[in-house]
């Protein structure tokens, strides 16, 4: 049997994390490891547990989501933040993309979607709550360069699969190429479009229609 993936909850409230867990327990690759009530909590129960996956609510009373969100990603850069939280304002999805959220998903997510969110999140593939996704593209449309014209004819095809929530490997079986030769397109990319991970690869491709 395959390797269970790790997650840990970070949320306020109780009920929240008693029903998550209540559901998570169901799936038999997901086990959970470790609830945390407060940001300044789960940043130390990262530390310690080393978790695949942080579902992480973003407003909490100190340490809020945001800053947990930075912390975590400084000392367990490995581990994903998948945002879930019931606020889609500006002045949240901005900086907590910004410090390095993978995902981000409303509490209205249904539970199965969640679980799957967590399984695309192992494998590189972010999950983006449709109105954040368009929130991030308005943000690309403030620029008027189009830094994708830099990259190869290759790299536009890649960029195209990255777009499409393709993995690594997905990539390298579709356009029959070795997966270090993915890796590299992949480098090159981030570098032309000057985006940090897929996750702003991924929207700037579907901004720009280069994955249809």
């Amino acid at each position: 049997m395959s390797q269970l993936i790790k997650v840990l909850l970070v949320d306020d409230h109780e009920m929240v994390r008693m029903g998550l867990v209540a559901f998570l327990s169901t799936e038999q690759d997901i086990e959970v490891v470790g609830e945390a009530s407060s940001g300044e909590e789960g940043v130390e129960l990262a530390r310690s547990l080393k978790p695949d996956v942080i579902l992480m609510d973003l407003v909490m009373e100190g340490m809020d989501g945001i800053e947990a969100t930075r912390r975590i990603r400084e000392i367990h850069p490995a581990g994903k933040v998948i945002v879930l939280t019931s606020f889609i304002d500006d002045e949240k999805v901005y900086p907590v993309i910004e410090a390095g959220a993978f995902s981000y998903l409303l509490k209205t997510t249904r539970a199965s979607d969640i679980a799957s969110a967590i399984r695309q999140a192992i494998k590189g593939q972010p999950v983006l709550e449709a109105q954040v996704a368009g929130k991030m593209m308005a943000r690309f449309r403030q620029h008027e360069s189009l830094p994708h014209e830099q990259c190869t004819a290759r790299e536009l095809e890649v960029l195209a699969l990255i777009g499409q929530g393709k993995s690594n490997q997905e990539i390298a079986d579709e356009l029959f190429i070795g997966i270090k030769t993915v890796k590299t397109h992949v480098s090159n990319i981030l570098s032309k479009l000057n985006v940090e991970d897929r996750t702003r690869a991924a929207i700037y491709a579907h901004r720009h229609g280069i994955c249809k």
